[in-house]
């Protein structure tokens, strides 16, 4: 519910701060006071459409902000949005925190729990928690895609509801699959031919994982055959023929061994030195063995060096295609022949998921067909009832109804022997339909008048709806409009049972119907420093019943004592339903 409200430099409001409780909460004053000034306050913080005009003359931006404490359902839903968007806050608190800053050059800031936020998301959160009801165009009731939710919550279908929808996803994946293997089908031919020439393409390189880098060390080694050769002749006559005149490394190295060998005799503790000697000898002779080797099998090749380059480009245009590594131009192939198999499957595979898809769009229609009989029993139930609360709200002759039919669709649901239009609520189109003067006919509950005639409508929706309404503030703009005083006295009676589950709010120029109210709130404008703006105060005890009499046609002892007597009526009359004062 709305706890707190903070404005400042909005419209003819200088600086105003109010804080609110459950129950009925009541705003009178003169016309022109500033009393619809506040709930425009409150539009705008929900996401409604905001004009530069609204800020105070001299002032550079309007600030606006809310409070709102989160209770179950409608908790649930607000933090399923803040979690998605990272706007909850860190300490848990069932709360949730809304500005917005209107600026005089036209910009205006949108805040949720202190981060900035797009307008799109302010008003996706502010649906959640008001509804405004009177000369404004943000009325829940008169969305016509809210008509079926309402109704279903109304005729409490949440178990078969659910059903259906488990049905329908199932339905929904199943058609998915299918759609993709048909279009599959369709374009099997070219795509059977594309496949296997890439998996003929790869296999015939037969490629192993390192061919690259051995056929690349190989180049190398046919490119530069004659310096290879060269170098290890040189490094073989070092080591064992002496270049240049030198001694031979291996002379050098033996020559070394021997004298080892004497110091040993000489001195045993030399022994392990002389026998590292000896070992190194045997190393430098087997590396002149080994460098011989690499010699006599170091040949200039044109033929191969041809074959091996050949084969690099080869597996380097492979791999442009498929992949940057061999690996990947490997893992290409082994897809496609997954899915030529899939494809040579896929008529199996297709028959199944037809006879499936079928099953389960038959199970679709008993579902959505039971679905939509129960829907039809609420829908005459909820029908007399609204018809009744428009009876007591002084619009006799008014009546209400619900529209609710199946769209034919050849490829639709199989239900009562026909094929209908069907979606994730089932098989309904439902519209709420009113005929607020005999004789009018029935027409959509968006297409009948404003003003206090619609705001009664929406009150006589609300009272029977309550239950089925999760929105847990109601505003109601001058709901008083065209009444007199004794209907008054029943709208304040059903809006005072609708503060029983709801937190309202309500602009009234009636005493009959402000008397019902569990706080009331005097709009006043004033003048300070020369400038006009709008003050409220609290009212409770004398000062409310002097307002009261006010109301009536001024203060004087008649209708003083007239005041009390509409409170103490009221208050009688919200103990005896069992709503408290």
């Amino acid at each position: 519910m709305l706890a707190e409200l903070h404005i400042r430099d909005f419209a003819i409001i200088r600086q105003l701060s109010l804080a609110f409780d459950r129950g009925l909460m009541i705003f009178t004053g003169e016309t022109g006071a500033g009393k619809s000034i506040i709930i425009d306050a409150v539009e705008l913080l929900i996401g409604g459409r905001a004009e530069s005009t609204v800020v105070r003359s001299g002032a550079d931006l309007a600030l606006l902000e809310a409070r709102f404490t989160l209770e179950a359902p409608t908790r649930a839903a607000v933090e399923a949005i803040l979690t998605a968007e990272e706007l909850l806050e860190r300490d848990g608190a069932p709360e949730v925190h809304l500005s917005r800053e209107i600026r005089s050059e036209g910009r205006n800031v949108c805040r949720v729990n202190g981060r900035v936020v797009p307008l799109s998301l302010l008003r996706q959160i502010g649906d959640q928690l008001v509804d405004v009801h009177g000369q404004s165009e943000h009325l829940s009731l008169l969305t016509v895609r809210q008509h079926l939710s309402l109704l279903d919550r109304y005729a409490g279908v949440e178990r078969p509801l659910a059903d259906y929808q488990l049905v329908f996803q199932a339905w929904r994946q199943s058609q998915t699959e299918l759609e993709t293997l048909r279009q599959r089908e369709r374009d099997a031919a070219q795509r059977i031919d594309y496949l296997t020439f890439q998996m003929e393409e790869i296999e015939a390189a037969k490629l192993k994982a390192d061919d690259d880098a051995q056929l690349e060390a190989e180049r190398t080694r046919l490119a530069n055959a004659e310096k290879l050769s060269a170098l290890a002749e040189a490094a073989v006559a070092a080591l064992t023929e002496g270049l240049h005149g030198r001694t031979a490394a291996v002379d050098l190295l033996g020559e070394a061994v021997e004298s080892m060998g004497e110091l040993a005799a000489v001195d045993p503790s030399m022994k392990a030195l002389q026998d590292e000697s000896q070992a190194l000898l045997e190393q430098l002779m087997e590396l002149a063995r080994r460098l011989r080797d690499y010699r006599e099998n170091v040949e200039f090749h044109p033929t191969r060096l041809d074959e091996v380059q050949e084969r690099l480009t080869a597996i380097q245009a492979l791999k442009r295609k498929y992949g940057g590594t061999i690996e990947t131009v490997l893992a290409q192939a082994g897809q496609a022949r997954q899915e030529l198999e899939a494809i040579t499957h896929a008529e199996e595979r297709l028959a199944e998921l037809t006879e499936q898809t079928k099953q389960r769009l038959e199970q679709i229609g008993q579902l959505g067909a039971a679905l939509s009989s129960a829907r039809r029993q609420a829908a005459e139930s909820l029908a007399a009832a609204i018809g009744t609360e428009l009876q007591d709200l002084n619009m006799a002759g008014a009546e209400f109804a619900v529209d609710q039919r199946w769209q034919p669709q050849p490829d639709g649901a199989p239900a009562d022997g026909q094929h209908v239009a069907f979606g994730p609520a089932g098989l309904d189109q439902v519209e709420f339909l009113v005929a607020p003067n005999p004789g009018e006919g029935l027409k959509p509950l968006v297409k009948i008048a404003s003003g206090g005639e619609t705001s009664r409508m929406m009150l006589g929706l609300k009272g029977v709806l309550a239950e089925a309404d999760e929105t847990p503030t109601l505003i109601f703009d001058e709901i008083d409009q065209g009444i007199g005083g004794r209907v008054g006295a029943i709208v304040g009676q059903k809006l005072a049972a609708l503060a029983g589950s709801h937190q309202v709010l309500c602009i009234t120029h009636l005493p009959q119907l402000a008397a019902y109210g569990d706080r009331h709130y005097r709009v006043e404008k004033a003048v300070e420093s020369g400038r006009t703006e709008t003050q409220v105060r609290t009212l409770d005890g004398e000062a409310r019943v002097e307002e009261l009499a006010l109301m009536l046609g001024g203060i004087n002892s008649p209708n003083l004592e007239s005041a009390r007597g509409l409170i103490e009526a009221a208050d009688r009359q919200k103990r005896a339903v069992g709503v408290s004062g």
